[in-house]
């Protein structure tokens, strides 16, 4: 999906070109159709191609891939998550970084009251 955002229409030989490694052109053609089937892209006939759209923008679809994630390798806890990510990297986080987390999570309290 991230590249076919990049792209914003593209074939599966557009995206194959675009991907890192190897994928076979079958791999990118069966995800495509997948995700076609789950409503994230739509296709257009261009003679004997396809070209392949997003349907669902792109911060839709970064929301709902980030719940499947947290609920399928966190139990569903956003704790779990800040704390894998601030455990494993907070080495790497910049004075500004661990700010803007504190003012989010300061923000998300006044929103909860």
């Amino acid at each position: 999906m991230d590249t076919l955002y990049r792209l914003g229409r593209a074939t599966a030989g557009d995206i194959r070109a675009a991907l890192s490694g190897e994928p076979s052109d079958s791999t990118v053609r069966t995800q495509l159709r997948v995700l076609e089937e789950k409503g994230h892209v739509r296709h257009e006939e261009q003679g004997l191609r396809f070209v392949y759209l997003p349907t669902v923008p792109r911060h839709a679809a970064r929301r709902s891939a980030l719940k499947h994630l947290v609920d399928t390798f966190f139990d569903g806890s956003h704790a779990k998550v800040v704390t894998t990510l601030l455990g494993s990297d907070v080495a790497r986080l910049s004075d500004e970084e661990l700010d803007r987390i504190a003012d989010l999570i300061a923000s998300a309290r006044k929103g909860s009251r």
